[in-house]
Protein backbone atom coordinates (compact mmCIF):
# COMPACT_ATOMS: atom_id res chain seq x y z
CA UNK A 1 0.00 0.00 0.00
CA UNK A 2 0.98 3.61 -0.96
CA UNK A 3 2.37 5.84 1.51
CA UNK A 4 -0.08 8.49 2.25
CA UNK A 5 -0.07 11.85 1.40
CA UNK A 6 1.26 14.10 4.08
CA UNK A 7 -2.00 17.22 4.64
CA UNK A 8 -0.26 20.53 3.42
CA UNK A 9 -1.51 21.99 6.90
CA UNK A 10 -0.77 19.47 9.33
CA UNK A 11 1.09 21.57 12.27
CA UNK A 12 3.31 19.58 14.67
CA UNK A 13 2.50 18.74 17.68
CA UNK A 14 4.77 16.01 19.35
CA UNK A 15 7.80 14.82 18.60
CA UNK A 16 9.35 11.27 19.80
CA UNK A 17 12.92 10.67 18.85
CA UNK A 18 14.91 7.15 19.46
CA UNK A 19 18.50 6.48 19.06
CA UNK A 20 20.00 3.65 20.01
CA UNK A 21 23.63 2.96 19.58
CA UNK A 22 25.86 -0.07 19.82
CA UNK A 23 29.20 -0.12 20.95
CA UNK A 24 32.00 -2.67 20.83
CA UNK A 25 34.13 -2.84 23.41
CA UNK A 26 37.59 -4.92 22.90
CA UNK A 27 36.70 -7.53 25.47
CA UNK A 28 33.88 -10.12 23.12
CA UNK A 29 31.27 -7.39 24.93
CA UNK A 30 29.03 -5.01 23.29
CA UNK A 31 26.99 -2.13 25.10
CA UNK A 32 23.99 -1.15 23.90
CA UNK A 33 22.79 2.72 24.65
CA UNK A 34 18.88 3.17 23.84
CA UNK A 35 17.25 6.56 24.40
CA UNK A 36 14.02 8.33 24.03
CA UNK A 37 13.41 11.78 24.31
CA UNK A 38 9.37 13.46 24.28
CA UNK A 39 8.98 16.76 23.43
CA UNK A 40 5.99 19.05 22.62
CA UNK A 41 5.76 22.31 20.55
CA UNK A 42 3.23 23.98 22.72
CA UNK A 43 3.01 24.49 26.70
CA UNK A 44 1.43 21.43 28.39
CA UNK A 45 0.19 21.19 32.02
CA UNK A 46 1.15 18.28 33.51
CA UNK A 47 0.11 16.74 36.99
CA UNK A 48 3.38 17.91 37.97
CA UNK A 49 3.29 21.10 36.78
CA UNK A 50 3.97 23.01 33.59
CA UNK A 51 6.16 22.31 30.49
CA UNK A 52 6.96 24.93 28.17
CA UNK A 53 6.78 23.91 24.85
CA UNK A 54 10.34 22.47 23.65
CA UNK A 55 11.15 21.21 26.94
CA UNK A 56 11.74 17.82 27.34
CA UNK A 57 8.95 15.62 28.59
CA UNK A 58 11.29 12.37 28.77
CA UNK A 59 14.91 11.50 28.71
CA UNK A 60 15.50 7.93 29.22
CA UNK A 61 18.26 5.72 28.81
CA UNK A 62 18.70 1.95 28.70
CA UNK A 63 21.62 0.50 28.54
CA UNK A 64 22.30 -3.33 28.15
CA UNK A 65 25.67 -5.08 28.08
CA UNK A 66 25.65 -8.42 25.68
CA UNK A 67 28.06 -11.07 24.37
CA UNK A 68 28.49 -11.97 21.17
CA UNK A 69 25.73 -14.95 21.45
CA UNK A 70 23.36 -12.19 22.25
CA UNK A 71 23.27 -12.92 25.98
CA UNK A 72 22.23 -9.58 28.28
CA UNK A 73 25.26 -9.87 31.02
CA UNK A 74 24.60 -6.50 32.28
CA UNK A 75 21.49 -3.72 32.11
CA UNK A 76 19.91 -0.93 33.66
CA UNK A 77 17.98 2.69 33.41
CA UNK A 78 18.00 5.87 34.13
CA UNK A 79 15.35 8.34 34.10
CA UNK A 80 16.94 11.77 33.66
CA UNK A 81 14.15 13.76 32.72
CA UNK A 82 10.20 12.74 33.59
CA UNK A 83 6.94 13.65 34.37
CA UNK A 84 6.79 13.04 38.13
CA UNK A 85 10.09 13.16 39.72
CA UNK A 86 10.19 10.28 42.26
CA UNK A 87 7.80 7.96 41.00
CA UNK A 88 8.87 7.46 37.31
CA UNK A 89 12.42 6.88 38.14
CA UNK A 90 10.85 4.64 41.23
CA UNK A 91 11.67 1.36 39.30
CA UNK A 92 13.40 -0.79 42.15
CA UNK A 93 15.71 -3.74 40.51
CA UNK A 94 13.87 -2.45 37.60
CA UNK A 95 15.77 -3.17 34.28
CA UNK A 96 18.58 -5.23 36.17
CA UNK A 97 16.19 -7.99 35.69
CA UNK A 98 16.97 -7.94 31.69
CA UNK A 99 20.04 -9.80 32.74
CA UNK A 100 20.43 -13.76 31.46
CA UNK A 101 17.79 -12.96 28.64
CA UNK A 102 18.80 -13.74 25.07
CA UNK A 103 18.13 -10.75 22.29
CA UNK A 104 17.17 -13.71 19.79
CA UNK A 105 15.14 -15.80 21.97
CA UNK A 106 11.58 -14.71 22.86
CA UNK A 107 13.35 -11.49 24.31
CA UNK A 108 10.33 -9.45 23.51
CA UNK A 109 7.83 -11.41 24.88
CA UNK A 110 10.14 -11.80 28.47
CA UNK A 111 10.87 -7.72 28.81
CA UNK A 112 6.49 -8.01 28.57
CA UNK A 113 6.12 -10.35 30.77
CA UNK A 114 8.51 -8.92 33.64
CA UNK A 115 8.18 -5.69 32.60
CA UNK A 116 4.99 -4.80 31.54
CA UNK A 117 2.30 -2.63 32.99
CA UNK A 118 2.78 -1.40 36.29
CA UNK A 119 5.98 -3.43 36.55
CA UNK A 120 8.16 -1.29 34.34
CA UNK A 121 8.13 2.02 32.98
CA UNK A 122 6.19 2.18 29.58
CA UNK A 123 8.31 4.08 27.62
CA UNK A 124 11.39 1.93 28.56
CA UNK A 125 9.82 -1.43 27.93
CA UNK A 126 8.42 0.23 24.99
CA UNK A 127 12.07 0.90 23.42
CA UNK A 128 13.62 -2.44 24.63
CA UNK A 129 11.29 -3.99 22.00
CA UNK A 130 13.51 -2.79 18.90
CA UNK A 131 17.13 -3.28 20.51
CA UNK A 132 17.01 -7.34 18.94
CA UNK A 133 17.23 -5.92 14.93
CA UNK A 134 19.35 -3.08 16.17
CA UNK A 135 21.92 -4.87 17.71
CA UNK A 136 21.36 -8.00 14.64
CA UNK A 137 22.46 -4.96 12.09
CA UNK A 138 25.94 -4.08 14.63
CA UNK A 139 26.79 -7.88 14.61
CA UNK A 140 25.95 -8.09 10.60
CA UNK A 141 29.73 -8.35 9.21
CA UNK A 142 31.42 -8.90 12.36
CA UNK A 143 29.54 -10.91 14.27
CA UNK A 144 27.27 -12.47 12.01
CA UNK A 145 28.14 -14.21 8.29
CA UNK A 146 25.68 -12.21 6.00
CA UNK A 147 27.23 -13.22 3.24
CA UNK A 148 27.70 -16.92 3.41
CA UNK A 149 31.87 -16.71 2.95
CA UNK A 150 31.78 -19.79 6.01
CA UNK A 151 29.84 -22.12 4.14
CA UNK A 152 26.67 -21.00 6.24
CA UNK A 153 23.45 -19.94 4.99
CA UNK A 154 23.81 -15.80 5.80
CA UNK A 155 21.89 -14.88 8.85
CA UNK A 156 19.38 -12.60 7.80
CA UNK A 157 17.67 -15.37 5.39
CA UNK A 158 14.30 -16.76 5.90
CA UNK A 159 13.65 -14.06 8.59
CA UNK A 160 11.94 -11.69 6.78
CA UNK A 161 9.70 -11.45 3.59
CA UNK A 162 12.07 -9.94 1.35
CA UNK A 163 15.02 -12.00 2.02
CA UNK A 164 12.59 -15.40 2.13
CA UNK A 165 14.53 -18.07 0.71
CA UNK A 166 12.14 -18.72 -2.60
CA UNK A 167 12.32 -14.84 -2.97
CA UNK A 168 13.90 -13.06 -5.87
CA UNK A 169 15.82 -10.94 -3.57
CA UNK A 170 18.13 -14.34 -2.69
CA UNK A 171 17.55 -15.82 -5.93
CA UNK A 172 19.59 -13.12 -7.45
CA UNK A 173 21.76 -12.08 -4.22
CA UNK A 174 22.26 -14.91 -2.90
CA UNK A 175 21.53 -18.03 -5.23
CA UNK A 176 23.58 -20.41 -3.85
CA UNK A 177 20.79 -20.81 -0.83
CA UNK A 178 18.39 -20.23 -3.27
CA UNK A 179 15.04 -22.76 -2.83
CA UNK A 180 12.41 -22.97 -5.47
CA UNK A 181 8.66 -22.66 -3.50
CA UNK A 182 6.98 -25.76 -3.11
CA UNK A 183 4.63 -26.16 -5.85
CA UNK A 184 0.91 -27.85 -4.36
CA UNK A 185 -0.41 -30.30 -6.56
CA UNK A 186 -3.42 -29.26 -8.87
CA UNK A 187 -6.60 -30.60 -7.50
CA UNK A 188 -8.08 -33.52 -9.04
CA UNK A 189 -11.07 -32.75 -10.52
CA UNK A 190 -11.74 -36.17 -12.58
CA UNK A 191 -14.59 -37.88 -12.19
CA UNK A 192 -13.01 -40.37 -10.20
CA UNK A 193 -11.87 -37.78 -7.76
CA UNK A 194 -15.45 -37.03 -6.82
CA UNK A 195 -16.92 -37.66 -3.10
CA UNK A 196 -18.23 -41.69 -3.12
CA UNK A 197 -21.70 -42.61 -4.02
CA UNK A 198 -23.24 -43.51 -0.55
CA UNK A 199 -23.72 -47.80 -0.23
CA UNK A 200 -27.00 -48.61 -2.00
CA UNK A 201 -28.33 -49.87 1.24
CA UNK A 202 -28.32 -46.14 2.57
CA UNK A 203 -31.43 -44.44 1.98
CA UNK A 204 -30.85 -40.76 -0.32
CA UNK A 205 -32.83 -38.12 0.23
CA UNK A 206 -34.74 -36.45 -2.75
Amino acid sequence: MALPDAAPDRTLQHRRRIDVEVFSRGDGLWEVDARLTDVKTRDVMLGSGLRKAGELIHDLLLRLVIDEQFNVVAAGSDSRVMPYPGSCDDLGEGYGRLVGLNLMQNFRQAVRKQLGGMQGCTHLTEMSQTLPTAVVQAFAGIVLDVRGDGGEKPFQIDRCRALRADGDAVREHYPRWFRQAAVSPAADTSPSAAAPSPPLSQESTP
